[in-house]
């Protein structure tokens, strides 16, 4: 396993993450294609600090968009291995604060993030959201 900063190159990789996480949620709408989906990578490594989890094969990626978690996605086979909580961890060494929101409905997510110790401190009925999904808001705060 090999955390790196994420290249121009890894987006077509991270947008198939990102597609099969989309394909594989029941509740989750069909917004993008996906080509929508490789553009929207390849702006998240040109403007946000993206860290990918490479098996060597891009596995899943983490977007840090100065203290928010902007995404956080893991192919199928990188799950339950301690991947994500490597990506997560390794954002945590880097600020004293993080925050992110997840869909309501996403409860792994949710358990995932409140063992890293997130909390969460708004919920929302996803007016504010492109998917129109209630979402909540997560924060951490490193406390040593």
């Amino acid at each position: 396993m090999t955390l790196r900063p994420a290249l121009p190159e890894d987006a077509a990789a991270m947008a198939r993450v990102l597609g099969d996480w989309v394909a594989e949620t029941a509740w989750m709408p069909r917004l993008h294609k996906a080509e929508d989906h490789v553009r929207f990578c390849g702006h998240l490594i040109a403007t946000q600090d993206v860290t990918v989890l490479a098996l060597p094969q891009v596995a899943g990626f983490l977007a840090l968009d100065g203290t928010t978690i902007s995404a956080l996605y893991l192919a199928p086979a990188a799950r339950g291995q301690g991947h994500g909580r490597a990506l997560l961890s390794e954002a945590q060494s880097l600020r004293p604060h993080l925050s992110l929101w997840t869909f309501q409905a996403n409860t792994g997510a949710r358990r995932f993030y409140g063992r890293a110790g997130f909390a969460e401190v708004e919920l929302t009925d996803g007016a504010g959201n492109e998917e129109h999904l209630p979402d909540v808001r997560m924060t951490w705060e490193r406390t040593t």
